[in-house]
């Protein structure tokens, strides 16, 4: 036996069908961002939520303004602070280099100040003089003849050879009127030089003050190629 409200059942379930579409589209439009308008969720644009295309168009079109003006504004912060960090480090750079030279200059003055003072020309001649050694006397070297009294070191036989040249070479200086030659300056130095080296690798056969004196003769022999005779 069928039910009593059978057909009653039956004629709500037909109506329910054609109501599912619409309240599909109710619950689409109450979704939070679509269709807000009066009352709750219906009629014209309130608050953030567009009720036409138009609107949500304007409203994606300054809500992209906003995100390109905000890009600009982030961009403008970059360069600025690009710009800042550059200044320093160009402020930076400047101070160092300003220190480096200021630090330059300080050593250079310190060392300047420990460095022996300058003399003049006059001073080096003088300076010179008193350490050149001494001029042969007439009876040490003979002026007129250019004879040369050696001492007693120096008259050793292993130094012959020095002695036979020298004493040509003063001879000459001698006989020409003081003058000298290139050549014959030349001579004069480079054996006396030649004296000394022999002198010095007999060193220990000799008492200490007479190879002194041996010594600080030949150094005026050798200066005497520089000055006039007598």
């Amino acid at each position: 036996m069928a039910p009593r409200n059978g057909p009653v059942l039956k004629q709500f379930l037909g109506h329910a069908r054609l109501m599912l579409p619409a309240l599909a589209v109710w619950s689409l439009l109450a979704l939070p961002g679509v269709g807000q308008g009066r009352g709750r969720g219906w009629g014209y644009g309130r608050g953030n939520y567009a009720s036409t295309a138009q609107q949500a168009a304007a409203y994606g079109m300054a809500s992209m303004m906003r995100s390109q003006g905000q890009l600009n504004l982030d961009n403008s912060e970059a360069a600025k602070n690009f710009g800042e960090a550059t200044s320093q480090a160009i402020d930076n750079r400047k101070k160092w280099t300003e220190t480096y030279f200021e630090m330059r200059k300080i050593n250079r003055d310190a060392r300047a100040e420990e460095a022996p003072a300058r003399i003049s020309h006059e001073d080096a001649i003088r300076l010179a003089k008193e350490v050149a050694p001494p001029r042969l006397g007439s009876t040490q070297l003979d002026p007129v003849t250019g004879h040369i009294e050696y001492p007693l070191v120096l008259q050793d036989k292993i130094f012959a050879p020095y002695r036979s040249e020298l004493d040509s070479l003063f001879a000459d200086r001698a006989s020409s009127g003081s003058s000298l030659q290139f050549d014959q300056w030349q001579s004069i130095r480079q054996t006396v030089s030649k004296f000394i080296e022999v002198l010095k690798e007999h060193v220990q056969d000799y008492p200490a003050g007479e190879y002194g004196k041996a010594r600080v003769f030949l150094n005026s022999l050798s200066r005497e190629a520089n000055l006039p005779a007598g």
